[in-house]
């Protein structure tokens, strides 16, 4: 396993980042009241986030453990605490409240990686920072991944798309540092599309089969600190060293 030179994004433990993710939750929550207020009926921001992120989390919860479509907004309504009214505060319908959860995960993402992944900074630690923080977000937003994966199949047509298009991000992230990469002679990547697919399909297998992982008692940190070095023995050049 190769040791960094500096502690960065790159390197980070699971338990500072999974801290930081938390408050980015609440600011995701606080983007949506303010961007749906004519439609959200209750007027205090405070109040308003708490309860978006108790029916976010009760929504995942219920829905991995028997499906969105089998529940319903009684069975919401008790796990959560809050009275069918309230809930009608926040959203009209359940394909609304579905809209709702795959805006509040895929704001998330793009949040937390763009603010995570200097451009300024080599290729490598680029790649190292995407990979790792992929994977923290996945384990500290697992139900979502998991829901957003299942469901996919249910969303109506546009959210369908939506759904693919921010699956595409990632990817064309990390084909983009692959690429820069291998324009300045760091990695030997031939086909940076289908590398960054794979990578992609390695970092899905994490919240798609943590019950594997758990098994063996392997933790996002372990799996993360060993994707990283398989996929930098791949494409880093040999000659260069892995910090340049």
């Amino acid at each position: 396993m190769h040791n960094l030179q500096n502690t960065t994004a790159a390197e980070e433990d699971f338990d500072s980042f999974r801290k930081m993710t938390l408050l980015s939750m609440e600011e995701i929550c606080r983007d949506i009241f303010r961007e749906n207020q004519h439609r959200i009926k209750i007027k205090k921001e405070a109040v308003a986030v708490r309860n978006l992120v108790n029916i976010f989390h009760t929504t995942l919860q219920i829905s991995n453990e028997k499906g969105f479509q089998t529940m319903s907004l009684r069975d919401l309504s008790r796990s959560s605490g809050l009275s069918m009214g309230a809930l009608y505060s926040y959203f009209c319908s359940k394909d609304e409240l579905l809209e709702m959860i795959q805006n509040q995960g895929r704001r998330i993402i793009l949040k937390i990686l763009s603010r995570r992944i200097n451009p300024a900074a080599p290729p490598s630690e680029q790649l190292r920072t995407a990979i790792r923080t992929h994977l923290y977000l996945t384990e500290v937003l697992q139900p979502w991944f998991y829901f957003s994966y299942m469901e996919a199949k249910n969303l109506k047509k546009e959210q369908r798309k939506k759904a693919i298009e921010s699956d595409l991000v990632t990817e064309e992230l990390i084909m983009g540092i692959l690429k820069q990469g291998a324009e300045k002679g760091q990695f030997v990547v031939t086909n940076p599309m289908l590398t960054a697919s794979v990578i992609k399909a390695v970092l899905q297998d994490w919240y798609l089969k943590r019950w594997k992982y758990s098994r063996r008692q392997i933790s996002v940190q372990v799996y993360a600190d060993f994707i990283i070095h398989f996929i930098e023995s791949f494409v880093r050049k040999p000659s260069a060293s892995c910090c340049s």
